[in-house]
């Protein structure tokens, strides 16, 4: 097997937490980054140098969708996914022994906003707006390139829970406040995944050379919002939790820079591919999910 792994967009808290379990594992490690320390996405030989003869690609490149979606920031936030991906897949056109697996990072928010049904590969409908037409033409980019020598894989990835980033530092903030209430009308559904079993997914990815195309990346047991914040209160102790309605949560998201797509948007995703190739979460419910991270962010 070979024991080199490049990390694109390697940096962030995804990138970090895969860096050390593959460290762990005794691979060699590269990372392309816009931090000068490690590969510049300029400099196109160095790229195309790191992936020659390495066993997996890891695609996490992308600006934060935590932000306000003006002009300047949607142009940013689809180049930084599109034009990485084609560095990328011309750097492994140009390798005498290119990456054997290339995954791609793609997000669940590629399908409609839905309370009625979960949303699958085979049964999930795309949905419409600024968000999906940027996971579109990031799956467009990655899957038009010709790759004979290299497996593709497009990781629709849901909310990412770990203890050093994403979401948990913000919810758990609200909760401690005693804003931990149901946000909008609390029906929407947050579709999730616990760090260590997006982790899993890659390996098992990587050890099943039959597979390739798109994968959902979440839970099999997604939540309503209102659910959500009871698992975050009830694992923090917390038994008030005051309700943020919409006309509330539009003030704050321009306040503090961001959108409500991010809290309101009804993503009801489930993994149906992966649970039908054999794969097994170890962190299937919400409720392990926190108590694993709560826990651990406070021992």
């Amino acid at each position: 097997m070979n024991q080199k792994v490049v990390l694109a967009g390697g940096t962030g808290f995804i990138g970090k937490y895969l860096e050390r379990k593959f460290l762990e594992l005794g691979y060699e490690v590269k990372i392309i980054s816009r931090q000068d320390r490690h590969i510049s996405w300029n400099d196109h030989a160095r790229i195309a140098d790191a992936l020659e003869a390495s066993g997996m690609l890891i695609n996490l490149a992308g600006k934060s969708v935590n932000c306000r979606y003006n002009s300047r920031n949607k142009k940013e936030i689809l180049q930084s996914r599109t034009e990485t991906t084609r560095i990328l897949g011309n750097a492994i056109l140009e390798c005498k022994n290119p990456p054997s697996l290339w995954i791609n990072s793609s997000t669940a928010t590629i399908y409609r906003h839905a309370e009625d049904r979960p949303m699958t590969e085979d049964h999930g409908e795309i949905g419409s707006g600024f968000s999906v037409d940027v996971a579109k033409a990031w799956e467009n980019a990655f899957f038009s390139f010709q790759l004979p020598q290299t497996r593709q894989a497009a990781l629709r990835i849901a909310i990412v829970l770990g203890e050093s980033g994403g979401v948990i530092h913000p919810i758990r903030n609200l909760v401690r406040f005693g804003l931990g209430g149901a946000q909008g009308s609390g029906n929407q559904m947050f579709s999730w995944i616990h760090i260590e079993d997006l982790y899993r997914i890659i390996l098992f990815l990587r050890d099943k050379e039959e597979l390739s195309g798109v994968f959902n990346c979440s839970s099999p047991h997604p939540v309503t919002n209102r659910e959500l914040m009871h698992q975050f209160r009830k694992a923090m102790n917390m038994r008030i939790g005051l309700p943020s309605p919409q006309w509330l949560l539009e003030i704050g998201a321009y306040v503090i820079k961001t959108e409500t797509e991010l809290v309101l948007k009804s993503r009801w995703v489930i993994p149906e591919r992966l649970e039908r190739e054999g794969f097994t979460f170890k962190f299937d419910t919400l409720d392990k999910a926190l108590e694993d991270i709560l826990h651990r962010s406070h021992s």
